[in-house]
């Protein structure tokens, strides 16, 4: 199984988006300080995920998700559907 995943700070209330293959290890990196991109906004909090059977339909949309640039999508998505 694969997911895409929002994260949320805690500290800034601002988002993350990314993919895994092994959500609850990913999520744990972020907190632990293991990803660049999210060291300094820490803690995360886990507030949507979407399965995926196949790693490529993962990464595709990702990087929708990311290209909208919209943080009004990113929170209809939350209001949707919780982890």
């Amino acid at each position: 199984m694969h997911y895409v995943y929002i994260l949320q700070s805690e500290r800034n209330g601002r988002y993350y988006i990314g993919q895994t293959n092994s959500l609850d290890r990913r999520v744990q990196q972020h907190n632990d300080g293991r990803v660049k991109a999210t060291k300094y906004m820490r803690p995360w909090v886990l507030v949507y995920r979407e399965e995926y059977a196949e790693g490529t339909e993962a990464r595709q949309r990702e990087r929708w998700l990311k290209a909208q640039k919209s943080r009004l999508l990113l929170e209809h998505l939350i209001r949707q559907g919780a982890p």
